[in-house]
């Protein structure tokens, strides 16, 4: 993944003000505005402004990249560096779902401006709410901000649903105008059926309304946890099922523990090969509604080859290599 420091784009220190910041962020927009400047770069070089100014300006979004980033300046990493941050990097924050406020006339909300960097830190959610927030009358009651947040999840959790303790960070600007992180910890109970990238609401668990304005909500991004044992698409999932020589050539009945923990009996067909998939239909991840459809669970087969140690195992390999004068994998 490209990594974007977004200090570097604007030109402040990683300690810098939030009034520093924008008035950073101020002057670029200034300068590379499609109005005004006649550099060939222009638009590239606004969209990446715009771009480090809706994560540095808003608290919670730049409390979230800091953490993450420190690996990246740990190693050295600068814009345009390929990075490799570990499996729930970025789990665990939460952010509004406007951008800055105060952002001005140059900030843009297009999502064709954000990278993908931007989008595998804040989420697809946030991309639309990358945008200057609209400021209501000074006695208006106003609903608080949605807040977004990305959740980690086994793929058990969607087949049995479940119940899990969500600790969260995020970020305020203490009255000296510094980021300082705060924390809470939430009950979240996860419903049965969920799949990747799906919200989960959480109703009043976001930003406080204003003047008896109600709370806003917590939505929740699900995303399964990396595991060598499957492959998730929607709401199939691809299991591999080893098998040996015989049982793939001769055919056979194999046990398989499916993913929720479900022990069934599979016909493998004869003549089987590695690459080959049977389907178990329903056994995917299970239905969230009456109106939606359970996924399918693929068997990805693999043919494992036992060694030759014994005297007798040699000889059997010896066999069948006899048995098969003809044969050469090879020449396809």
């Amino acid at each position: 993944m490209e990594f974007k420091d977004y200090y570097d784009i604007l030109g402040v220190t990683k300690s810098a003000s939030a009034d520093a910041v924008k008035k950073a962020y101020r002057k670029l927009a200034r300068q590379y505005h499609p109005d005004v400047s006649k550099a060939a770069d222009a638009d590239k070089r606004m969209a990446e402004v715009n771009e480090a100014y809706a994560v540095l300006g808003d608290a919670e979004k730049r409390a979230a990249y800091d953490t993450v980033g420190a690996q990246a300046w740990a190693q050295g990493a600068r814009s345009g560096d390929d990075v490799r941050p570990p499996p729930g990097w970025n789990a665990g924050y939460e952010y509004t779902d406007g951008g800055p406020a105060g952002a001005g006339a140059h900030f843009s909300g297009n999502e064709a401006e954000f990278s993908e960097f931007f989008e595998q830190m804040f989420g697809h959610a946030a991309r639309g709410g990358a945008r200057a927030r609209n400021q209501g009358g000074a006695h208006t009651a106003m609903r608080g901000e949605d807040q977004h947040a990305r959740i980690e999840l086994a793929l058990i959790d969607a087949y049995r649903g479940a119940e899990r303790q969500l600790g969260l960070r995020s970020a305020r600007l203490d009255a000296g105008g510094q980021v300082v992180p705060e924390e809470r910890t939430l009950q979240v109970k996860i419903p049965k059926g969920v799949k990747e990238g799906q919200l989960i609401r959480l109703a009043g668990q976001g930003s406080p309304g204003f003047n008896d304005g109600a709370a806003g909500d917590l939505l929740l991004e699900v995303h399964f946890a990396p595991d060598a044992r499957w492959q998730i698409d929607g709401r199939d999932v691809t299991q591999r099922l080893r098998v040996t020589p015989w049982e793939a050539a001769l055919g056979a009945q194999v046990p398989v523990t499916t993913p929720e923990g479900t022990a069934v009996e599979v016909t493998v067909p004869a003549g089987s090969g590695t690459g080959r998939k049977l389907r178990l239909k329903g056994r995917g991840i299970p239905a969230a509604g009456a109106s939606q459809a359970a996924g399918d669970l693929y068997l990805l087969l693999e043919t494992a080859v036992p060694g030759a140690v014994t005297p007798e195992q040699k000889a059997a390999w010896q066999a069948l290599a006899k048995a098969y004068p003809g044969f050469d994998p090879r020449a396809a």
